[in-house]
């Protein structure tokens, strides 16, 4: 059978552009008629997603596996590390929680997983045409090279050629490029088969004189250069939410509380696509002002990040909007903050055996060692959004018991989440996808704000992802030199 041809797209630095630019190549290769599928070996994010299999993987890979017209699968990112703290990461290994280890700790175990990796690579080479790897901050980091499995030592180990991406809306991009590839080995070297220039905003005219130097001074041709494309995909970096404030007011306010340790902050990328609806993070009391909307969002530490709320004086801020009427809204970790305890005996979280919750909601949670890990579809039962329809998943630790009116109903009869006097809690990520309850929601909150109702019908949410998937495929198109591209990927006269 025949393998795979392949692709890796590596960057100067984190925030390059590395998993649009990849997303951009599954969607030209699927316009192509090929079978195409992404591939990371390892990724670090609080922004997870549960597979119909009940496997967990990093978000980046499910939009890239959206990209490409396929199911998202584990085996696009079976190593999956979720901080837990400035030195450790909850370990998933092929969707599977492996375990906590500190920074130390994995650097020296992570090439045991080598074999694992290989297995997921070649698994998926064999049902597809091409493979779109993804690379993890910089190949240039030095002191990192010696075990490295996600950039130039996964290209070694898949005979892969590499496209390097610069980031010029960071200013300095023929530096990032040129100290990038000299501070490989020559080896390493070899393998850059194209220069790419990101998120390019000007006259490219003004630019050319400096890509004909870099190109004689790395040996390496530009691919082409990319502009600024105005996309709208789910974002790779979960530990660096956009702060919102300066966006465009919209006749709604959300304001969604930016916890520390934030996580599936993109369950409200749907929300923003709304003609009324407006969201934007907050950090500290001052920039919360008078919303329409609180949101609480996940988390990967609960008991900690419900701490530094209460530390900071964001609670008493949410709590004082709650009496005042605000709707609040939590998801997961904030459904559990808005509850009246959380209790942890067996220190799965902060070692804190109980903690008050902040009373809004009439339910516990108590944490338990086990991870629930599930898609679910749901109906709401009752209240303002009553007949919405969510399709979305679980992922948590521990149960909550509760004594109130449910949220929802789940397809196999269970109840989840709370509601009461305006104060609605869910586990299920991923509640917006849908569409259904986007539109209830933009509808109660223009009506209690006395604003008239937007009734434009909504797009929906999988067609528009669509739509911007192939303005995201046509930008590379235009700007990348599409024969270089593929003779880089059929590997002619590449010399590797």
């Amino acid at each position: 059978m025949k393998k795979a041809a392949c692709i890796m797209v590596q960057g100067t630095m984190s925030g390059a552009g590395k998993s649009l630019l990849c997303a951009g190549l599954c969607r030209l290769f699927r316009q192509e008629g090929l079978r195409v599928a992404p591939f990371k070996s390892q990724n670090m994010a609080l922004n997870s997603y549960v597979t119909r299999q009940g496997l967990e993987m990093g978000r980046a890979q499910v939009m890239q596996a959206e990209a490409a017209g396929i199911a998202p699968d584990v085996r696009m990112n079976p190593v999956l590390l979720k901080p837990s703290s400035d030195t450790g990461s909850q370990v998933i290994v092929n969707g599977e929680v492996r375990g906590q280890m500190s920074a130390a700790e994995y650097f020296r175990y992570k090439r045991k997983l080598v074999p694992e990796i290989m297995e997921a690579y070649e698994s998926l080479a064999a049902e597809n045409d091409v493979i779109v790897i993804e690379g993890a901050g910089s190949p240039a980091e030095i002191n990192l090279r010696a075990h490295d499995i996600v950039n130039m030592g996964l290209a070694e180990l898949v005979d892969a050629p590499v496209l390097l991406a610069g980031d010029i809306d960071r200013g300095g991009v023929f530096a990032q490029l040129y100290g990038t590839v000299a501070l490989l080995e020559p080896e390493e070297r070899a393998r850059i088969k194209g220069l790419i220039i990101n998120k390019f905003r000007g006259d490219l005219e003004i630019l050319r004189p400096g890509l004909k130097q870099l190109e004689e001074r790395t040996g390496v041709p530009v691919l082409g250069t990319v502009p600024y494309l105005h996309v709208d995909v789910d974002d790779e970096d979960s530990l660096a939410p956009r702060l919102d404030q300066d966006k465009a007011r919209k006749a709604v306010d959300i304001a969604v509380v930016r916890l520390p340790r934030i996580s599936n902050f993109t369950d409200f990328s749907p929300l923003e696509s709304h003609p009324a609806l407006g969201v934007r993070y907050v950090d500290r009391p001052g920039g919360l002002g008078l919303p329409d909307l609180v949101v609480l969002p996940g988390t990967k530490s609960t008991m900690s990040d419900l701490l530094w709320m209460r530390e900071s004086g964001l609670e008493a801020a949410v709590l004082k909007l709650a009496g005042r009427g605000t709707p609040v809204l939590g998801v997961c970790g904030g459904y559990q903050m808005l509850g009246e305890v959380i209790e942890d005996p067996d220190g799965v979280e902060c070692g804190m055996p109980v903690l008050r919750g902040m009373g809004l909601l009439p339910c516990k949670t108590l944490f338990a060692p086990a991870k629930v890990r599930t898609r679910v579809e749901a109906e709401v039962t009752g209240g303002p959004f009553a007949g919405a329809k969510l399709d979305g998943y679980e992922i948590h630790m521990g149960t909550t018991e509760v004594r109130g009116e449910a949220f929802c109903r789940l397809e196999d009869g269970r109840l989840d989440g709370c509601q009461r006097d305006g104060v609605f809690g869910t586990y299920l990520h991923g509640l917006f996808d849908s569409g259904e309850l986007v539109q209830k929601l933009a509808d109660w909150l223009c009506v209690r704000k006395g604003l008239t109702v937007e009734t434009a019908v909504q797009e929906p949410r999988a067609l528009y992802k669509e739509r911007q998937y192939d303005i995201l495929a046509a930008g590379l198109r235009d700007s990348l030199d599409m024969d270089l591209l593929h003779r880089i990927l059929e590997r002619e006269d590449m010399g590797t």
